[in-house]
C-alpha cells in the first residue's frame, strides 16, 4: 500500500523515550494537505463526505437554475427564434461536457482534485455573478420584461457578447468541476478498509441523490420564478447558491484527503505503445514475469499515493513494453520510460482499453435517458394536462423521475443490496457491472411503457381538433410509470457507472473515469439527435409526415419508442458479452504491513 498502517510521534521525558501518539493511517496512499500520509481519524470519512454532498447539491441547483430555462431566456429576452435558441443551448450544453475532459486532465496530471475543484468553482461563481449583473443592468430592459407576454427590447453587440462570455464562464466552471468533485468525495474513504470501503460505495448513491435534489429545487422553485420573468432573481439565487457551495467546500480544507497527481497520462500511454512497438520482435514467454520491470520503492509510493497494479493476461503485445532485454542492460536504458515501462504503467493502459467497450455500451442508455427532456415532454404536451382546474406543466413531470431516484436509492441501499448479499453470501452484493446491466433492462421496459402510453394517447386523440391545447383526452398522469422506470434505471446505471469507472480507473486517471460518465450523456444527446434525423428522413414519404411530426396525432411516436427498446436490447446483448470479457483491476496489497507494525512497536519499547 502507499503508506504505513501506523503513524507515530515520539517524545523524550526525563531521558526516557515514550510513545507520544500512535494513530492509524490510511492504506490507499492518500495524503493530507501537507503531503504527509493521511491519518484515518483526523481526515476524510463522512465529515468531509457530507460537506462535498451538500456542495454538489448547491452547485447543481445553481447550474440548473441557469440551464433549465436558458432556451426561454434566449427567446423572450434576447429575441431569438426557437430553432436558434435550441441550437445555442445545445452548443452550450455540449461545451460543458467538453470542459469536463479539460478539468479531468488538469486534475489527474498537474493540479490534483482539490485545487481543480476550488479553481473551477471560483470560475463558476464568477460566471454566475457576471450573468446576474448583465441581466439586471442592461438585458432586462424595459423593467418587467422577459415573461411569456412581455418580450424585451433589442440589445447592443457588446451586451450580447458580455452575456455569452458569462454563460460560457459558467460552462467552463461547472464542466471542469463536475468530473472531479465525485472522485474527490470518493477519495475521502479508504477502500482498503472494510468499513470505509462500504461507505465509499454508499457515497456514490448519496452523491447522485444530492445531484437530483438540487435539480429538483431548480426545476420547480427557480423555474417557476424565471418562467414569470423574474430572471434576475433566479440568476442571483443561482450565484448565491454557488458561492455558498464554494464556501462550504473551502471550510473542509483541513479535513480532506488527497492523491498526488501522477503527471500527463497521455505521455504514459504513448510510452507504453512506443516501448512495446520497439520490442515487437521480442518473443514473449507466456506467464513469465521475471523479466518484467517494476519499480520497488515503497517510500516513493508512500509519498505519491501510487499503488502497483498486478499483471493480467490479455493485450499481450503491450507486455513487451515491460520486458527488460540484454540490450537495455548494456545501453543502461532500464530507467528510460520510452524503452522500458513498469508493469503498473502497462496495466494502466490495459485498464483504459478494457473500459472503452463498457463505456461505449452506456451511450445508448444515455439516448434513452435524454428522451425524458425531449420527446417525453412533447408527448405530455399533447395529453390532457389539467386535473380539475389545476394545470400540470409537461416538463414538471420529471419530478417523478427525481422522486423515483430518491426512492430507489433507499430501496437499493436498505433492502435489495443486503438481501442479495445474504442470498449470495457475499458482502458486496451486486457488482457494478451487474447493476449497470439491470439498468439497461429497466430502460428497455421504460421505452416499452412509453410506447404503450403513446398507443393509447393516439387512440384517445381528438381528431376534430388536432391543434387544441390537449390533443388527446388521455391524462398526462399515465406518463408517471415511464418516468419512474427511468429514475429506477438511473440508480442502477448511472450510480453503478460512477462506482465502476472510479474503482476501475488507475490511480492516476480517477477523474478521467468520472469524465467518461459525463461524455456518455453528451454523446447520448448527439446520437439521439442523429437517430431522430435518420428516422424522420426514412419514415417521411409522399403524404406520410413521418414518425415524429409537428402534430404527433399524425405520427407514430410509439414506433420510435419501440425502436429504442429494440436497439437497447441489442446493446444489452453486446454489453453482456463485454462484461463477461472484462477483467477487474487488481492492486498489490501490502502484506508486510503487520510485520512493519510489530517491528515499530518493538522499537518504541527500547
Amino acid at each position: 500500500m502507499a503508506c504505513l498502517n501506523i503513524c507515530k510521534e515520539e517524545g523524550s521525558v526525563k531521558g526516557k523515550l515514550v510513545k507520544k501518539e500512535q494513530e492509524v493511517c490510511t492504506r490507499d496512499g492518500s495524503v493530507d494537505r501537507h503531503g504527509d500520509p493521511a491519518i484515518r481519524g483526523r481526515t476524510g470519512t463522512w465529515f468531509a463526505g457530507i460537506l462535498i454532498l451538500v456542495n454538489q447539491g448547491l452547485a447543481t441547483l445553481a447550474f440548473f437554475g441557469v440551464g433549465v430555462n436558458l432556451v426561454l431566456f434566449l427567446t423572450r429576452v434576447l429575441g431569438q427564434d426557437n430553432a436558434d435558441a435550441a441550437n445555442n443551448v445545445s452548443k452550450w450544453t455540449g461545451t460543458v461536457y467538453i470542459f469536463s475532459l479539460l478539468g479531468a486532465f488538469l486534475s489527474d496530471s498537474y493540479w490534483g482534485r482539490y485545487k481543480t475543484c476550488a479553481i473551477f468553482q471560483a470560475i463558476f461563481v464568477t460566471g454566475l455573478v457576471l450573468l446576474s449583473l448583465s441581466s439586471y443592468l442592461f438585458l432586462l430592459k424595459p423593467r418587467g420584461c422577459g415573461d411569456e407576454h412581455s418580450p424585451c427590447g433589442s440589445h447592443s453587440t457588446y451586451q450580447i457578447v458580455f452575456f455569452y462570455f458569462s454563460i460560457y464562464l459558467v460552462a467552463l466552471g461547472n464542466g471542469g468541476y463536475q468530473p472531479n468533485i465525485a472522485t474527490f468525495g470518493a477519495d475521502q474513504f479508504d477502500e482498503e478498509d472494510p468499513k470505509e470501503g462500504h461507505s465509499k460505495i454508499a457515497f456514490f448513491s448519496y452523491f447522485y441523490l444530492a445531484l437530483n435534489l438540487g435539480s429538483l429545487f431548480s426545476n420547480t422553485i427557480l423555474g417557476y420564478f424565471e418562467d414569470r420573468g423574474m430572471w434576475a432573481l433566479g440568476f442571483w439565487s443561482s450565484a448565491g447558491s454557488a458561492l455558498l457551495a464554494l464556501v462550504l467546500f473551502l471550510i473542509g480544507t483541513p479535513r480532506y484527503r488527497h492523491f498526488t497527481p501522477k503527471g500527463n497520462p497521455l505521455s504514459r500511454c504513448c510510452q507504453v505503445m512506443v516501448a512495446a512497438t520497439r520490442k515487437w520482435k521480442v518473443q514473449r514467454i507466456p506467464n513469465q514475469d521475471d523479466d518484467q520491470f517494476e519499480s520497488d520503492v515503497p517510500k516513493d509510493r508512500s509519498k505519491n499515493g501510487d499503488r502497483k497494479i498486478l499483471h493480467t493476461q490479455g493485450f499481450r503485445f503491450l507486455d513487451r513494453a515491460a520486458i527488460i532485454t540484454s540490450k537495455d542492460y548494456t545501453e543502461n536504458r532500464i530507467h528510460d520510460p520510452w524503452r522500458v515501462c513498469t508493469v503498473t504503467q502497462v496495466e494502466e493502459f490495459k485498464c483504459i482499453l478494457r473500459l472503452l467497450p463498457i463505456w461505449l455500451c452506456t451511450i445508448l442508455y444515455s439516448v434513452v435517458f435524454t428522451q425524458m427532456a425531449s420527446l417525453f415532454v412533447e408527448q405530455g404536451a399533447d395529453m390532457k394536462t389539467t386535473i380539475s382546474k389545476f394545470h400540470i406543466p409537461p416538463a414538471s413531470m420529471s419530478s417523478f423521475d427525481i422522486l423515483s431516484v430518491a426512492a430507489f436509492i433507499f430501496i437499493y441501499r436498505r433492502v435489495l443490496d443486503p438481501l442479495v448479499a445474504r442470498i449470495r453470501k457475499d458482502p458486496k452484493g451486486l457488482t457494478e457491472l451487474q447493476r449497470m446491466g439491470i439498468g439497461l433492462v429497466i430502460a428497455i421496459i421504460a421505452m416499452v411503457s412509453a410506447g404503450i402510453v403513446e398507443l393509447f394517447r393516439l387512440k384517445y386523440a381528438r381528431k376534430d381538433c388536432p391543434r387544441c391545447e390537449s390533443a388527446s383526452s388521455l391524462s398526462i398522469l399515465w406518463q408517471i410509470p415511464q418516468y419512474v422506470l427511468i429514475g429506477a434505471s438511473e440508480v442502477f446505471m448511472y450510480v453503478g457507472q460512477l462506482e465502476f469507472f472510479n474503482g476501475q480507473a488507475p490511480d492516476g486517471l480517477k477523474s478521467f473515469g468520472s469524465a467518461l460518465c459525463m461524455t456518455s450523456i453528451s454523446l447520448g444527446n448527439y446520437v439521439s439527435s442523429l437517430l431522430v434525423t435518420v428516422v424522420m428522413k426514412i419514415s417521411t414519404r409522399d403524404e406520410m409526415p413521418g414518425w415524429i411530426p409537428g402534430n404527433l396525432n399524425k405520427g407514430h411516436l410509439d414506433r420510435f419508442y419501440f425502436l429504442l427498446a429494440v436497439l437497447t436490447t441489442a446493446d444489452l446483448v453486446v454489453y453482456i458479452i463485454c462484461a463477461r470479457w472484462y477483467k477487474y483491476i487488481k492492486f498489490e496489497r501490502q502484506q508486510e504491513a503487520d510485520s512493519i507494525l510489530s517491528n515499530e512497536e518493538a522499537d518504541l519499547r527500547v
